[in-house]
């Protein structure tokens, strides 16, 4: 049996219903794929619908059994997504059939699902929650590249290699300052993204940013909105916005930001392992390579090929999340619409990224006789046939978080 993100019920690639489905046949450097999935994202629209009418019951603008019911209908399985996807076209977007289907499921209390809300209030709500959810394992991948690679440094602290700068052999220095780069690196991207999922806001505005449809005329409250956007933030568990965000990408290009950065330093380390693997470099290898089609005598580097690969993706999605910055208006036309798929297709990737480098580095192996038989330093001066300061380089970046 196969699920609506073409995944079987163990979480295997399915061929569901449709033979030309996209299950990922081409993108073997991709992972958070279910995850990140239209069923994910579906549980994630029913999620913040449920919660926006909880924090509504809490401030008493409907009644709290109508947020009993709507939440009890809000699950996913009761929902047809084939349906929905194929809806979406005629609004441009899948929250508008999505909302039809909640009411009558919520029925007799469907009046009071997605009251006041737009459209955007929902589907930016629901990505960020489908980004949080879905970096919790890439920050956790993160965490074992930085602790490899912290011990592959200690390791190798003083096993001296050629430096090489612009492809040819430089000075000496030592394999271990070059695993503590990359660490430091691992340990920018951590941090970036991490702050980066922090920060991620709900969003609530109503049709053009004001609230004004969640201020009831007999409330007299005039903070009604502002309390429910908090409220609202609370109940999905992500930050509280200062401002309704329709046009104020800052969110997205942080998270686009961040995704890049990590794919670039995470590439970085492969590129590395790519040169440096090389048959006639051999200084370093893969514990698990792959193999070849037509030369079984090969071991390739297969993890480092697929980090490199989902580097030089990253950043041209992510500047497609940057130009979604100039929109115009209080609610843009096809700028935010631009931003869904290339927003799951990097996490796609990044979180590929950081799955196949904590493997690489789990089993990467050194060579550090190849790096001796290697090293060739003539003409140079005496002091710089020395790896220098790397040493305490090193005992310095390890010192770091």
């Amino acid at each position: 049996m196969t699920s609506a993100d073409g995944t079987s019920a163990d979480g295997s690639p399915g061929y569901g219903d449709d033979p030309g489905a996209d299950l990922g046949l081409l993108a073997p450097m991709r992972a958070a794929v279910a995850a990140t999935g239209d069923a994910a994202l579906l549980g994630a629209m029913l999620d913040a619908e449920a919660a926006l009418t909880r924090a509504q019951a809490a401030l008493g603008l409907v009644p709290a059994p109508a947020a009993d019911a709507v939440t009890a209908a809000a699950r996913a399985a009761a929902f047809d997504l084939p349906s929905l996807v194929v809806r979406a076209r005629s609004g441009g977007n899948p929250v508008i059939p999505l909302v039809e289907d909640l009411r009558r499921a919520a029925h007799p209390h469907g009046e009071h699902v997605h009251r006041g809300a737009t459209s955007q209030d929902i589907l930016d709500t629901a990505l960020m929650l489908t980004a949080s959810r879905a970096l919790g394992p890439v920050l956790a991948d993160l965490g074992r590249v930085i602790a490899g690679l912290g011990a592959l440094a200690a390791a190798h602290r003083d096993t001296v290699m050629a430096a090489r700068t612009l492809t040819q052999q430089a000075v000496p220095t030592t394999f271990g300052l070059k695993a503590a780069g990359w660490r430091k690196l691992a340990a920018d991207a951590r941090h970036r993204l991490r702050a980066a999922r922090e920060a991620l806001p709900a969003q609530l505005g109503g049709a053009a940013g004001t609230l004004a449809a969640f201020h009831p005329q007999d409330a007299g409250r005039p903070d009604v909105g502002l309390l429910l956007v908090a409220r609202f933030a609370r109940e999905v568990g992500l930050a509280e916005p200062p401002l309704p965000w329709h046009v104020l990408r800052t969110p997205v290009a942080d998270l686009a930001g961040a995704l890049a950065f990590t794919a670039g330093a995470l590439g970085k380390v492969a590129a590395d392992v790519l040169v440096l693997s090389r048959t006639e470099i051999g200084e370093l290898s893969e514990g698990v390579g792959g193999g070849s089609s037509s030369m079984p005598h090969k071991h390739n580097p297969v993890r480092a090929t697929m980090i490199a690969a989902a580097a030089r993706q990253a950043p041209a999605l992510a500047s497609i999340l940057y130009g979604s910055l100039a929109a115009e208006d209080e609610r843009p036309a096809g700028a935010w619409h631009a931003e869904w798929q290339p927003l799951r297709e990097t996490i796609r990737l990044v979180a590929g990224a950081s799955r196949d480098a904590a493997e690489l580095v789990a089993d990467l192996r050194v060579h550090p006789e190849r790096m001796r038989a290697n090293l060739r330093v003539p003409d140079v001066h005496p002091l710089d046939r020395a790896p220098g300061s790397a040493g305490a380089l090193v005992d310095r970046a390890l010192e770091e978080e």
